[in-house]
């Protein structure tokens, strides 16, 4: 390697605490020292990592994050097994949600109820099925009004998006939303050409109804005239980015007949729905309409679509879900379609997957337990400390900069020094008082059939995002995310950063980690949240998170100048094996705070080695790098990955991310002080000539 020579320290400096032989240990096995980092300061930092690591054959991608969460979910299944504790006090919550989970592991049981009972539901609930009635399905009764307002009873968005969403104008207050729905598929552009994608999803219809009646004569008519209406429905789904440049229409119920003049009756729809869960909606509750050209094109497609089609589309829509709830060979076609879609051989074990459902639903009950067995408290107070240290390098930030009026750069401080931060877990978690999680699962009660607790858990989820609308907004309480996930957070509306306990591990976090670590792990995660209150979509919410105007107009045009470097960038990269693109248009708000959140993060240990100059030492066998490379090569190594074909392609179509090779070599190309810590000259290939910074 050809970067910038530094002492060999003597061997007291060295760290040799258990952890740090742990860390040098993973940061060794990843490091490929045959490339050059200002080449490729990706395949440099996970060369080796890439080479010796294997995708799990019931998942399509390796990464930190996978790795994480695969570790979270074993300790979901360990916490959740026994069925009862010595712990006589132990929350109904917790029973309940144990409960939740021995049902669905419970697989004799869910085969000896075999699919009576969801047929049973088609049948008497919603209408029945044609395509495994043949030609005995009645269609003189048939009425898509009632049949997609009995299935939103059950939480499925069909067609058309209904809820409970923040008023965008006033953060205080939930407000009402109409939109587009779901693809079966998830991206328009899966339908737009004939693939082995398409035709696995057809056969994956075929195999369902065939697995579920003997009479096959009219299951190929019904299977491709369901795809091609949602086909049709694909042409009017708008992507991320398109949703994002085009802001939602503001009325109120009493006026949405106006807005949206459709044969569908969305006030009634709108209204028969929330009074499922005692809502009266009244003339003047706010209601945005989004994505109104979708919802004008599929009324109208509606119209001029068959009982049959419709009937059949709305129940697969359903179906398609609740095979993971049924007995082993139905669930084995979902796992068929997935072999394609996703490019996995294998499913997770029952465990796992009952665990991950549990802790989906019941991820606050989930959590009191898991923070008590796996939560380091020292990871809280060291992390507000970080968050302190890069809030004021970002501070620091916005004061030097040169594109920003007075006005709008005192208003942007105002509003980082405004923004509230959530650690580990809300506070009632780890309180004796269990009144606050009894209250917020009190209807989650549950026995033994897994099918029936399932159905259950739909109706109260539909409810609980009804009943939310009469609620004010609690802009300093923990969002809905619970601390048992591997994720971090920026939510404009409260103007809130949360990182959950999930995420504050190794290789982002350790108490015990040198600082270089911390601050090139969660300290740029930490970073990154905060940008996302300045990016392309964060900056159109001021400092109490509402939507309003808040920068001048100069300032605007500058920043849009700003990205619009990141967003030509991001879209040269090409992604490996698919010979594709990157979106940088649909990434430009994660790139922008990943640019962002490397700087804060690196200016902040940047300040803490100035005040705590020998605080760290280096790793053995890496004391060749100083820690300020060691800052930036485990940044690089928190986004090592490897994925399938399958995944990397929904991922450029659907994800606002863009993939960790491009997470990486963005940022550090962009930044000078790479190039001064790996002493690289610009116009190599891991550093920019003409560099992008938005902040």
């Amino acid at each position: 390697m050809k970067s910038k020579p530094t002492a060999i320290p003597a061997s007291d400096d060295l760290c040799v605490t258990p952890y740090c032989v742990k860390a040098a240990n993973y940061l060794i096995e990843s490091l490929d020292e045959t490339v050059e980092p200002c080449e490729d300061f990706y395949n440099f930092v996970c060369g080796t990592w890439i080479k010796n690591n294997r995708i799990p054959d019931d998942s399509d991608v390796a990464n930190t994050f996978n790795i994480l969460r695969t570790q979270l979910d074993y300790n979901v299944v360990d916490i959740l097994t026994p069925t009862s504790t010595n712990d006589t006090a132990e929350p109904k919550a917790v029973t309940n949600a144990r409960k939740l989970y021995h049902s669905c592991i419970d697989e004799e049981r869910i085969e000896d109820e075999g699919v009576g009972a969801i047929l049973s539901l088609i049948q008497t609930e919603f209408g029945g099925w044609p395509i495994i009635q043949s030609a005995s399905w009645d269609n003189s009764t048939f009425d898509l009004f009632e049949l997609l307002l009995k299935l939103r009873k059950y939480n499925n968005d069909i067609i058309f998006g209904i809820g409970t969403s923040i008023d965008e104008k006033n953060s205080t207050e939930y407000d009402l939303i109409v939109s587009q729905s779901t693809l079966g598929l998830g991206q328009r552009q899966y339908y737009m050409n004939e693939s082995k994608i398409t035709i696995a999803y057809r056969r994956f219809m075929f195999n369902l109804a065939s697995a579920l009646i003997n009479d096959t004569a009219m299951i190929e008519t019904d299977v491709n005239d369901m795809y091609e209406f949602e086909k049709e429905i694909a042409k009017h789904v708008r992507s991320p980015d398109e949703r994002r440049s085009r802001p939602n229409i503001r009325t109120t119920v009493g006026n949405l007949s106006q807005v949206l003049k459709t044969n569908f009756d969305f006030t009634k729809y709108i209204r028969s729905a929330y009074s499922f869960a005692n809502v009266t909606l009244y003339d003047d509750d706010v209601l945005s309409v989004a994505d109104i050209d979708y919802l004008y094109n599929v009324s109208s497609l509606i119209d001029r679509t068959s009982s049959r089609v419709l009937q059949n589309y709305v129940i697969w829509r359903f179906m398609m879900h609740r095979l993971e709830n049924l007995p082993k060979r139905y669930r084995s076609i979902k796992e068929t379609f997935d072999h394609v879609f996703r490019g996995t051989t294998t499913e997770r074990p029952r465990t796992v997957i009952c665990g991950n459902y549990v802790n989906g639903n019941m991820g606050f009950a989930v959590s009191k337990l898991y923070i008590k067995k796996y939560f380091d408290g020292h990871a809280r107070n060291q992390s507000f400390e970080m968050i302190t240290n890069i809030r004021r390098a970002f501070v620091e930030m916005l004061e030097e900069s040169t594109w920003m009026d007075d006005t709008s750069k005192s208003r942007a401080i105002e509003k980082a020094l405004a923004i509230d931060e959530k650690i580990g877990y809300p506070d009632y978690l780890d309180s004796d008082n269990t009144t606050q999680l009894e209250t917020q699962y009190a209807e989650y009660i549950f026995g033994s059939s897994f099918l029936d607790n399932v159905l259950k858990m739909l109706q109260i989820k539909a409810r609980e995002q009804f009943q939310m609308l009469r609620k004010h907004v609690d802009r300093k309480g923990w969002g809905f995310s619970a601390p048992t996930v591997v994720n971090a957070f920026y939510t404009p509306s409260k103007n809130q950063i949360t990182f959950p306990a999930g995420i504050l591990q190794m290789p982002f976090f350790d108490k015990d980690a040198p600082k270089y670590l911390n601050y090139g792990g969660i300290g740029v995660v930490i970073g990154h949240e905060i940008t996302h209150g300045f990016d392309n979509s964060g900056r159109q919410f001021d400092k109490d998170g509402n939507r309003v105007p808040w920068w001048s107009s100069e300032t605007i045009k500058r920043f849009i100048e700003r990205k619009s470097c990141i967003v030509e960038q991001y879209s040269n990269y090409t992604v490996p094996n698919l010979n594709i693109h990157s979106n940088g248009n649909q990434t430009q708000g994660e790139d922008i705070a990943d640019n962002g959140g490397l700087r804060e993060a690196f200016f902040a240990y940047q300040k803490f080695t100035k005040t705590s100059p020998n605080a760290d030492k280096r790793l053995p066998g890496l004391s060749k790098y100083s820690p300020t490379q060691m800052f930036f090569i485990n940044y690089a190594h928190t986004w090592c990955a490897k994925m399938t074909d399958s995944y990397a392609l929904n991922r450029v179509l659907s994800d606002v991310h863009s993939l960790g090779q491009f997470r990486v070599i963005g940022p550090t190309s962009n930044f000078v002080e790479f190039d001064r810590a790996f002493n690289c000259k610009p116009g190599q290939g891991n550093s920019r000539v003409k560099k992008c910074t938005v902040w």
